[in-house]
């Protein structure tokens, strides 16, 4: 009986994560039934990605892959095989979108920022948002936001954070 894709013990894949590629055996460094948030987090040491819910259904563990905000704990790591996926770590940390999350605090808005747990899928929903749009209406923003959830309900916050770092993407001449 020929060994199927899942059970071959020499299959290799690629991903390049944060900028580096790099290559797993599937059966030794992964296994082929682990989702890409478990692999991220448990296997690689990528803690800034939260795993919550673990049903896609609260957005704690976005990471952006080839370019889209994509719940991680919805996709296969094999999956992702070819793949570029960019986790929080990957962002520099004077990315705008981090510096206006960790700086918004307004009157009538609040912190963007309280328990802090939700913050990792926020902030990569938003950076995926700003680079396929770096100026967005609040339904917009809204609407990307939408399938991520706060507990501590600091909705009004998150979306003036990313309001004010689209306004730092611009101020910096566009570049993110």
């Amino acid at each position: 009986m020929e060994n199927s894709p899942t059970t071959s013990s020499n299959e290799r894949i690629a991903l390049r994560i944060n900028g580096e590629w790099r290559e797993f055996e599937i059966g030794k460094d992964l296994q082929p039934w682990m989702t890409l948030s478990a692999f991220l987090r448990e296997k690689l040491g990528y803690t800034g990605l939260k795993v919550s819910c673990d049903e896609g259904a609260c957005g704690a563990c976005t990471v952006i892959m080839d370019g889209k905000a994509v719940l991680s704990c919805m996709i296969l790591a094999v999956e992702a095989n070819g793949r570029e996926i960019t986790t929080i770590e990957g962002l520099p940390k004077d990315d705008p979108v981090i510096l206006a999350f960790a700086e918004q605090s307004e009157p009538g808005h609040g912190t963007a920022l309280q328990c802090g747990y939700c913050t990792p899928g926020f902030v990569m929903t938003t950076r995926a948002l700003l680079n396929e749009n770096p100026n967005p209406s609040m339904d917009e923003i809204r609407e990307a936001l939408s399938g991520n959830l706060c507990r501590c309900g600091c909705y009004d916050a998150i979306a003036m954070a990313v309001t004010h770092a689209a306004e730092k993407i611009v101020a910096k001449g566009g570049l993110s």
